[in-house]
């Protein structure tokens, strides 16, 4: 599903589910371009879009991007962790370290999302958001294919149990997945056990007392599949941003604020 690609000497991965759209997640190989650099790269004609990320939930189209009134002092950027297209031929961008870097497009009207999904934002919805608000431009939950690019894996992810079960309460309010759960119980070890055991779960045990392993993707997953969006229409990268220093930045192996560009144009 995932395949290398190289051009102008950056390389760069795309996914097979995207491949009628121009899209790219970027490497480290491309720092210390920016999003302006990177578009020609994927389309030359096409406007570049992206915000200053802030590990929220809000999702912005280009419009009101430009007539957004929170905004980074230094840039001027609009705030949000997610941009929508609402004409062909733009460009969204997202920046990442050991975060979700998630394309989104919708085959019925073209339009395409790009979110960042750390924990935070996983745990309000964001990549339900950027969904919704696509198919309020037209189409069906049928027309929405989902690309999540590389990040930091469940294996190597630690947080404390309490963020665990923050990020998994996204999938425990009443979705249709059959592998979520419907409720948390309110007793942590109880409610930590019972996530434990869900098949294919997205936490895993961890040696230290109070700490599990999060599988940050593996929520994303389940919340799409709880909207109603088929697994066939989601593929995750089989790639790790902690596990992998010769292709990525990750935040948690080198405490450093560098990242990688994702970026998607609308058709």
């Amino acid at each position: 599903m995932w395949q290398w690609q190289t051009r102008s000497g950056l390389p760069y991965l795309t996914c097979d589910l995207l491949a009628d759209w121009q899209h790219g997640f970027f490497t480290r190989q491309s720092s210390p371009r920016e999003p302006q650099d990177l578009t020609p790269i994927l389309a030359a004609n096409a406007s570049t879009h992206r915000l200053k990320q802030i590990h929220g939930k809000i999702v912005l189209n280009p419009s009101e991007i430009a007539h957004a009134t929170e905004v980074e002092v230094e840039t001027g950027n609009a705030l949000g962790d997610g941009v929508l297209t609402d004409r062909a031929a733009q460009a969204v961008w997202v920046a990442s370290a050991d975060c979700n870097p998630i394309s989104i497009a919708n085959r019925h009207t073209g339009n395409v999302a790009a979110v960042h999904a750390g924990w935070r934002g996983t745990s309000l919805g964001i990549v339900k958001v950027a969904v919704e608000r696509l198919l309020a431009q037209g189409g069906s939950l049928a027309d929405i294919i989902v690309a999540i690019g590389p990040a930091i894996d469940g294996k190597v992810y630690q947080v404390t149990t309490q963020t665990g079960l923050e990020v998994c309460a996204s999938i425990c309010q009443g979705q249709g997945s059959a592998n979520a759960l419907t409720s948390l119980s309110g007793a942590p070890d109880a409610d930590i056990a019972s996530l434990l055991a869900m098949p294919n779960s997205p936490l895993l045990p961890d040696e230290q007392a109070g700490r599990v392993r999060l599988d940050v993707r593996r929520v994303n997953q389940l919340q799409l599949e709880g909207l109603g969006v088929d697994p066939a229409q989601i593929s995750i990268a089989p790639h790790c941003t902690f596990q992998e220093p010769e292709h990525f930045f990750s935040y948690r192996r080198e405490k450093l604020k560098k990242i990688q560009w994702s970026g998607i144009v609308s058709i």
